[in-house]
């Protein structure tokens, strides 16, 4: 059979660093070139990154993308692998679309090329389009109706990008009726927990259906809410596990392949009315050589390990993406700052990230102890700076009482840190989680502040996971363990009156995770939730309280997306509402 060295690239693409993005391109190539490659691979919109959202409906934008399509292919001939073959997905439009109403301006596509000697030598664009989550690719972008095919060294490679994959039909059993040899699939596909096993049942089932060995090429990185995780995967015709690339790290995966010789050239129409387009780059095998590469499986993370590291690459993208070098965080003591701050100092290095304790009259000394033990441990940059002064201040011209008072604690707590920033040029952290967020359990304008939320999408109970994971990775190292343990173990509390904990106002973290994970992940009403065993009283409560912080988390700063359904794009709720599971 012939003979195949195939090289993924998972890489970082930025949204809109056409230039950035294309560099990347040509010196992932270069390094391919250097191991040999014949075929050589980049994710789904690498050259313009993505998502890049209401972007693709800008016909400047969408010039800029095909204008960069046409120099990267010129440059890589300049370069010296005119005669390699190049597969990156980028920004495109369709030609002979007539605008009209439910498609979108100028008829975008979600595209892959294959660029060779200098010239784009195959387009094609996404068939099937998601639409579901954080996916709106229906508002953006028209679908493609061929099965693109390129032979090469006698091999044909039919091409798909992601969606393609997930969903039944288009260009799976398409490219069995053509008899390609090899289904190579480009991706942009974020990262959600447990997505990883479902990934790779999901690339073995669409092999046994395409009839060939198929290559899922993944991107990796950060982009605002979204992180992607790499873990590109190669499965041969039946479903077995030929590659397996490492999560959240760039790198290039190179395997040598044998793989059926082409036939007849594929033509006409296939499955779901998909119009064949072929191209020929070269018709005979490479002479037989001897493997070299088998492509490798990386070591799967633990599942604390892979969240950890989902929020660490969020955050560090956000950051430097965004042209931030520094952060900043108010420090309680408490478990929510203590770990955002472990994540800041992973992601940023502790040099870059500030802390301030910022206590009150109601703060206890362990809280202020905790945070400079926390800034001990890590090497953070570290003050403490009190309130006092200026809640007298407020409190003698205003005279406020009860919650009026507890949330002007936080809210000067607020105003000092966006104070600072400004001062200074750090970008302000929000430690809030997924729990609180839910049931509305945060200040506006106060705790809420920041440029970015870290753990917003993670509950509380997973805090605490999390934390503990931490610091014995940390241990297992040999290296201080970065949390102190008292912030893991003593009662969550807000400190803004005497004695106060968390439990006052809320139900005890895992039953409150567990109604929160079936009304707000998995969209289930209260009967069914009563139905699961939780009190209907304290279900009816929870319900409530979720339904009317909408508008508190519509406020709330963008943050890293760990679950299936995060505060966002994915769960979209009108604020005004008198909807009420509960009556």
């Amino acid at each position: 059979m012939p003979q195949l060295r195939l090289a993924l690239n998972q890489i970082d693409s930025t949204v809109g660093d056409l230039a950035g993005n294309a560099e990347a391109v040509v010196r992932w190539t270069r390094h391919s070139a250097e191991q040999g490659a014949h075929l050589v691979a980049f994710p789904e919109m690498a050259l313009t990154g993505y998502p890049v959202e209401d972007l693709a409906l800008r016909a400047s934008f969408v010039e800029a993308s095909r204008r960069a399509l046409r120099d990267l292919a010129a440059r890589l001939s300049d370069e010296g692998f005119g005669e390699l073959p190049v597969v990156v997905g980028y920004l495109d439009r369709t030609e002979e679309a007539k605008p009209r109403y439910g498609q979108p301006a100028g008829a975008p596509r979600n595209a892959g090329a294959v660029l060779h000697r200098g010239e784009v030598a195959l387009t094609y664009s996404k068939h099937h389009l998601p639409n579901y989550g954080v996916f709106d690719e229906f508002r953006y972008f028209v679908p493609g109706e061929t099965l693109p095919v390129v032979r090469v060294h006698g091999v044909d490679v039919a091409l798909a990008i992601c969606e393609d994959l997930w969903q039944d039909g288009g260009r799976v059993p398409a490219a069995r009726t053509a008899g390609a040899g090899l289904l190579l699939s480009i991706n942009a596909s974020p990262y959600e927990q447990n997505k990883d096993d479902q990934r790779l049942e999901l690339v073995r089932k669409r092999a046994q259906e395409a009839g060939c060995t198929t290559a899922y090429l993944a991107m990796t990185g950060g982009q605002d809410e979204l992180v992607f995780d790499g873990d590109s995967i190669v499965v041969d015709r039946d479903g077995e596990v030929v590659a397996r690339a490492p999560q959240f790290a760039e790198g290039c995966v190179v395997l040598d392949l044998e793989l059926p010789a082409a036939g007849p050239v594929p033509e006409g129409v296939v499955d779901d009315g998909l119009r064949v387009e072929h191209v020929t780059l070269s018709e005979e095998p490479l002479p037989a050589y001897e493997a070299e590469f088998g492509g490798g499986y990386a070591d799967r993370l633990d599942d604390a390990e892979e969240v950890y590291s989902a929020l660490v690459v969020g955050l560090r993208a956000y950051v430097a993406k965004n042209g931030f070098r520094s952060v900043l965080i108010g420090l309680s003591g408490g478990i929510d700052s203590a770990l955002t701050a472990a994540i800041a100092c992973d992601a940023v290095g502790a040099e870059n990230v500030y802390g301030v304790a910022m206590p009150s009259r109601y703060s206890s000394e362990h809280s202020v102890g905790d945070a400079e033990e926390l800034a001990r441990r890590t090497g953070l940059n570290f003050r403490n700076v009190p309130i006092a002064p200026m809640f007298d201040a407020y409190m003698e011209s205003l005279g406020l009482t009860g919650l009026a008072e507890e949330n002007l604690q936080s809210r000067l707590r607020g105003t000092m840190l966006m104070a600072i920033s400004n001062q200074e040029g750090h970008i302000v952290l929000a430690p809030g989680n997924k729990s609180e967020l839910a049931v509305g359990y945060s200040t506006l304008y106060g705790d809420s502040v920041g440029a970015y939320g870290p753990i917003k999408d993670v509950y509380k109970t997973a805090i605490f996971r999390l934390a503990r994971w931490r610091n014995e990775a940390a241990t297992e190292r040999g290296e201080t363990p970065p949390i102190p343990e008292n912030s893991i173990s003593k009662p969550p509390s807000a400190e803004l009156r005497p004695d106060q904990v968390d439990t006052d106002s809320l139900p005890d973290y895992p039953v409150l995770d567990g109604i929160l994970e079936l009304y707000v992940d998995r969209d289930q009403g209260a009967d069914a939730i009563v139905a699961a065993g939780y009190d209907a009283e304290l279900v009816a409560k929870t319900l409530r309280m979720v339904d009317t912080a909408e508008y508190k988390r519509r406020q709330y700063p963008p943050g890293t997306k760990i679950s299936a359904k995060g505060f966002g794009k994915d769960r979209r709720l009108p604020i005004t509402n008198r909807w009420r599971e509960s009556g």
